[in-house]
């Protein structure tokens, strides 16, 4: 229930609530940048390196859910402050990480406590802000900063690999956390949840959904080392599928579901979710091997690949805000999902001509600001599909599944692309002098080529979706909060 007074700390609890944001935005790409740096100090193999990326994204996408509903029955203050201080903790180890695994292990903790505190830092900014013209200059600033955080991400990453150590990139985020975790304790009001509604925890669905995605991403990493055709990557591939057919029966029989299955039923929200998964699968790829095209065969410092990065978010937030936001009320969300998706095809396909000697501004340039305002046209109204017609008690499931669906892709997608272009090189350098910088380096981004031209054929096959299954028009379908809440969750959910 809103309370009628304003609370007078309320700008400086979003202060609060928008740096923890931008701290979990920004991890996922001020790593990127300190990556290679990362790798070379703790022996990390070719194969593996994706993990750092992965395994934060897979376990902050596949723990969303189950973290918006922990927020929902323990309080989200509470769920706030344990994530930011889980957070602090899991940054610090990665830190002192002395072998590739500790720093996988770090970063698969950074997103577990990044689930927590991503839904309950959306709740508190709901429940901080009522009154309409403040809400929406709130949400605004909010959204703003998880555009602008990538950015952040990679500039920060590139100073302080390039002038202290690869290792600050995580050490930052403890002073980040602890300030944040201060303010949160003292401005943000408490929400006490009343027992006898409380919704009991859906264990089991969270145990196979995360297992189904962990054990694919992980048989899609050991292909690259293995081959498809290995036992191993073949049961992980098979059984991941099964836990999530698995996930899938016990969600439609469920009377506390973490993912209502009516949600993803819908033709516009589940084309929405399912086209920006795919597109994410492209992008997040084309982060990593991008990162090492930039730094390792270009010879760009770690500070200058961050800067080289800036034109695809300028593009992004652009295209988002100056353009997707103008049109999506006056136009079908298939008029800019679609156009959005063949620029980012486009952009992709401009990559797959790359060779050791392109220019930074007549090669990498234009695929980034090709892909950058296709994503920003494709973002903006895939959020807006994603709460379309659906009941206040089950918005929060419906805006974690479009953020999961972004997670998991980019997880998927850094496996895939990364196993791709480290097979591509591999089959390339076979019988080469590989003593030869040259050499490996033309075999490298042989295997970069390799890796665009797949992410083309993914932001093909997104369009292809969005083109089929989505077709909402503006002022067709219900408003927010229109839809009719399930049984189950009409009765459990506070009002």
């Amino acid at each position: 229930m809103s309370d009628p007074v304003p609370d007078p700390r309320r700008w400086r609890a979003l202060a609060v609530i928008a740096v923890a944001q931008l701290m979990i935005v920004l991890d996922i790409t001020i790593v990127n940048i300190a990556l290679p740096s990362a790798q070379q100090d703790l022996g990390i193999s070719t194969g593996d390196r994706q993990w750092v990326i992965t395994a934060y994204t897979l376990a902050f996408g596949g723990l969303l859910l189950l973290g918006g509903r922990i927020g929902d029955i323990y309080g989200r203050k509470r769920t706030f402050m344990i994530g930011l201080l889980g957070f602090a903790a899991a940054s610090a180890l990665g830190g002192f990480a002395v072998t590739g695994g500790m720093l996988f292990i770090s970063r698969a903790l950074q997103g577990a406590f990044g689930a927590l505190l991503a839904p309950s830092a959306l709740g508190l900014l709901s429940t901080t802000f009522h009154e309409p013209r403040e809400r929406a200059t709130a949400f605004g600033i909010f959204g703003a900063i998880a555009a602008g955080g990538s950015a952040i991400g990679f500039i920060a990453g590139g100073l302080l690999t390039e002038y202290l150590n690869w290792r600050w990139c995580l050490f930052v985020n403890v002073p980040i956390a602890l300030a944040a975790a201060t303010g949160a304790y003292v401005l943000l009001k408490r929400d006490f949840i009343t027992k006898n509604i409380r919704i009991p925890l859906d264990l089991p669905g969270a145990l196979l959904g995360c297992g189904g995605l962990l054990a694919i991403v992980y048989g899609t990493s050991e292909a690259e080392s293995r081959g498809w055709g290995d036992w191993l990557v073949l049961a992980c591939l098979t059984g991941g599928a099964a836990l999530l057919a698995l996930f899938v029966l016990v969600e439609r029989n469920s009377t506390h579901a973490l993912l209502p299955l009516h949600i993803i039923r819908d033709r516009n929200r589940g084309g929405g979710a399912l086209s920006v998964g795919l597109a994410v699968i492209g992008l997040f790829g084309l982060f990593l091997f991008l990162t090492y095209y930039l730094q390792s065969v270009k010879g760009f410092s770690p500070v200058k690949t961050g800067i080289a990065f800036l034109p695809m978010t300028a593009a992004i937030i652009f295209s988002s805000t100056g353009v997707a936001a103008r049109l999506m009320n006056r136009v079908p969300a298939r008029n800019l999902l679609v156009p959005g998706l063949l620029l980012g095809a486009s952009g992709m396909a401009w990559l797959t001509q790359m060779k050791v000697d392109s220019p930074y501004v007549a090669m990498v340039l234009p695929a980034e600001i090709l892909l950058g305002l296709g994503m920003g046209l494709v973002f903006m109204p895939a959020m807006s599909l994603a709460t379309l017609g659906v009941a206040p008690a089950e918005t929060g499931a419906a805006s974690a599944t479009i953020n999961t669906a972004q997670q998991v892709g980019g997880s998927f997608g850094t496996a895939l692309l990364n196993t791709i272009a480290a097979s591509a090189t591999a089959s390339y350098l076979v019988g080469k002098d590989i003593t030869s910088k040259l050499v490996r380096d033309t075999g490298a981004v042989h295997g970069y080529s390799i890796a665009a031209a797949v992410a083309l054929g993914v932001f093909l096959l997104a369009a292809v979706v969005a083109f089929v299954m989505v077709d909402h028009r503006p002022g067709a379908g219900e408003e927010v909060g229109e839809g009719e809440a399930s049984p189950s969750l009409a009765t459990n959910v506070q009002p």
